[in-house]
């Protein structure tokens, strides 16, 4: 194991800032995931941990170790970094068999002929590859393929693993199987672990911690239950969740005695934010927190069901009120049909609000 730090780290394509002064430290046997949009800077950081791409500013250091100082002029190239490396593409030679791929490396470093041997036949095994070692890479599924990447990878043992979008070639099925294989190597190898991906599902099943990543910049570092439950900012709030969060602009004011948020298509008490009265705020709330009913009781106020989408084990309705289309995570199938009133009853606690102005969260939220 071994902590990754990185200090000030900037890099340019001709005019272009793709990272901007990134500061970020990834502690020792943690598996941190880099997660945002495409063109946000997640991947060329990645590149510029391993060496593969050199930054125009700043320091990183793995295990203690300054492989890069812009200052000094150091670099250290990626095969003395003591990482390991798994791409999108897989990255096999084509022309050798999964035994020669997985072995490729440790030849590189003249590891004695036994002794490969032995390490290549447990890094197979590990990953469930028995019984196609003499198999070439066209002759095997993309995840089979994936799992020759992870085998060379792991064989050489390295104190970091970093991936690069490793799943998004394969199906929704595979996916699914091959988090569960990540998971597991992370937790057995006990390797730092940095992975890139613009898949939230990825990043909140697999990660210790979450880097949400804009424009070159860090957005909010945190663990996967944070990053989803006290976003940040409005950025993070409505990149993070499928079916997106409901952001409803507003103002926090005082009436009847009370602290309300006047939304433009409702109303709730806020009495928390008394020192906010005044303020113009986006109201933003996840789907499951949103009840539906089919009766008026207390607060819930009326709608009409714009779109019913099951999923099996749930259904996203789609409400659309004044104007306004809500999205509402029903647990299980319904009975609703496109047109149907129905009432949506908001649950206060679960509201954050974030102000209009820059986007920053207001107070605290979340259930």
């Amino acid at each position: 194991m071994a902590m990754i730090e990185v200090e000030g780290l900037t890099k340019r394509f001709g005019g272009v800032v793709a990272v901007d002064n990134l500061n970020l430290a990834v502690e020792a046997g943690e598996f941190l995931t880099l997660l945002g949009p495409s063109g946000c800077g997640k991947t060329t950081v990645l590149r510029m941990i391993a060496g593969l791409e050199v930054p125009d500013e700043g320091v990183i250091r793995i295990g203690g170790k300054t492989v890069f100082s812009a200052e000094r002029g150091l670099f250290v190239s990626p095969g003395k970094r003591g990482i390991g490396l798994v791409f999108q593409s897989y990255a096999l030679w084509p022309h050798m068999t999964v035994r020669q791929n997985v072995a490729f490396g440790l030849e590189i470093q003249k590891v004695e002929a036994a002794q490969m041997q032995k390490d290549v036949a447990e890094a197979l095994a590990y990953m469930r590859l028995e019984g196609m070692e003499e198999r070439y890479p066209q002759q095997m599924s993309g995840g089979q393929q994936q799992r020759v990447a992870l085998a060379r990878m792991l064989v050489a043992r390295p104190g970091v693993f970093l991936m690069d979008e490793p799943l998004s070639n394969l199906d929704a099925k595979l996916r699914i199987e091959m988090r569960a294989e990540i998971k597991r190597l992370h937790r057995e190898a006990k390797a730092t672990t940095v992975y890139v991906t613009h898949d939230q599902t990825e990043a909140l099943t697999l990660s210790t911690r979450v880097a949400v990543m804009e424009g070159g910049r860090l957005m909010q570092v945190a663990s996967p239950r944070e990053i989803y439950r006290r976003p940040a900012n409005l950025f993070v709030a409505d990149f993070i969740g499928s079916p997106t969060i409901n952001l409803i602009p507003g103002k926090i004011v005082r009436k009847d005695g009370g602290i309300f948020f006047e939304g433009e298509a409702f109303s709730l008490p806020a009495p928390a934010f008394a020192d906010h009265v005044g303020a113009e705020v986006t109201a933003a709330v996840r789907p499951e927190e949103i009840r539906i009913e089919t009766v008026q009781s207390g607060d819930a106020v009326f709608g009409e069901a714009y779109a019913v989408l099951p999923a099996g084990s749930e259904t996203i309705l789609q409400v659309r009120r004044e104007g306004r289309i809500f999205n509402v995570r029903v647990m299980g199938e319904t009975a609703f049909d496109v047109g149907d009133k129905v009432f949506m009853r908001f649950v206060p606690e679960a509201v954050c609000y974030f102000r209009r102005d820059g986007g920053e969260l207001i107070g605290n939220c979340g259930t």
